[in-house]
C-alpha cells in the first residue's frame, strides 16, 4: 500500500470504531507499522470519526515525529511496546468499547468460551492491571500477556486489539465486545451463571485452529475450570476428566462456522 492508502486505510477503521461507539469524543488511537522503525498513526484531539488522510502522523520506533502537522498521542507508547516485543503485529486499535470496558470496571474476567468464533479468534481475554494513561505503566501492564494475545482488556480504561493487518485488529476489536455483549446479557438471563462450550469442544475448535493456519497469537484453551467439583461436565462413566481428550463427535458445525470466521478475516 502507498503512504496515502494507509492514511485513508487508518481513516476508516477510525470512523468504524467512532461510528460503532467504541470511543466517544477523541478518544482512541490507531496505528500501522510501516517498517521496523516507521509507523503511521492517528493524532492526538481529533475525533477519530472525523479524520482526514492529511491529519495522519510517522513516527519513528521512539514515538519522534517524522511527519505531519499535528501530534501524536501520547498512548503511543503501548503500540510502540506491542511493535517491539511482537514483530508479527503490523497494527494497533486502542478503544474503549462499552461492554468490554464495563467488565474490567466490575472485575469480571472476560475468559468464558460461550461462542466458537470467539474461541478461534481471540480465547480468553486478559484483564491488565491498570496504568496512568500517558505513562510506562500501561505498556508495562501488556507484559504478563503479550506474546500469547491479539485482544487485551486494559483496567478502567478500555481494549487493545493487534493484527498482521489493521482489518484484522480492527476485527479483533468487534469480536472482543460482541462477545463481552453476548456474555452479559447471558448472565442478566441466567442469574449469573453461563453455559460454556464443552472442554472436547473447545479441543476440536483448537485443532481446527491449526489446521486452518489462522493468524495471530492465541492463548489456547483452558484446562475444565470445574476440575474436581460437581460443576465439570467432561467426566466420563468411571468419574474421571477428559481434558485434554479429543471427543469423537462430528465436527462439521464447527467446521463451518471456522470457514465463515475465515472468510470474514480474508475480507
Amino acid at each position: 500500500m502507498s503512504p496515502y492508502e494507509i492514511k485513508k486505510e487508518i481513516c476508516e477503521i477510525g470512523r468504524r470504531i467512532y461510528n460503532d461507539g467504541f470511543v466517544a469524543a477523541n478518544d482512541g488511537n490507531i496505528s500501522v507499522k510501516v517498517n521496523d522503525n516507521e509507523f503511521y498513526c492517528t493524532p492526538t484531539g481529533v475525533s477519530k470519526g472525523f479524520m482526514t488522510p492529511d491529519m495522519i502522523i510517522r513516527i519513528d520506533g521512539t514515538g519522534k515525529k517524522l511527519e505531519g502537522k499535528l501530534n501524536p498521542s501520547s498512548e503511543i507508547k503501548m503500540h510502540l511496546r506491542v511493535y517491539r516485543e511482537r514483530p508479527d503485529v503490523k497494527a494497533v486499535v486502542h478503544a474503549h468499547p462499552p461492554i468490554a470496558t464495563a467488565f474490567t470496571v466490575a472485575g469480571i474476567e472476560l475468559d468464558q468460551y460461550i461462542l466458537p468464533e470467539a474461541v478461534l479468534t481471540i480465547g480468553a481475554v486478559p484483564t491488565c492491571d491498570y496504568g496512568t494513561p500517558s505513562t510506562e505503566e500501561i505498556p508495562d501492564s501488556l507484559n504478563p500477556y503479550i506474546q500469547n494475545h491479539d485482544a487485551f482488556l486494559l483496567k478502567n480504561h478500555g481494549a487493545l486489539t493487534v493484527g498482521n493487518t489493521l482489518t484484522k485488529a480492527f476485527f479483533t476489536m468487534e469480536e472482543v465486545e460482541f462477545n463481552a455483549k453476548i456474555c452479559m446479557a447471558a448472565k442478566q438471563l441466567n442469574g449469573g451463571n453461563i453455559d460454556e462450550i464443552p472442554c472436547e469442544q473447545l479441543e476440536k475448535l483448537m485443532e481446527l485452529r491449526k489446521k486452518f493456519n489462522m493468524p495471530g497469537r492465541h492463548p489456547g484453551c483452558k484446562k475444565c475450570p470445574n476440575l474436581g467439583t460437581d460443576k465439570c461436565r467432561c467426566k466420563d462413566n468411571a468419574g474421571s476428566c477428559s481434558c485434554g481428550t479429543a471427543g469423537t463427535a462430528d465436527s462439521d458445525l464447527v467446521a463451518a462456522i471456522t470457514k465463515k470466521v475465515l472468510a470474514e478475516l480474508s475480507k
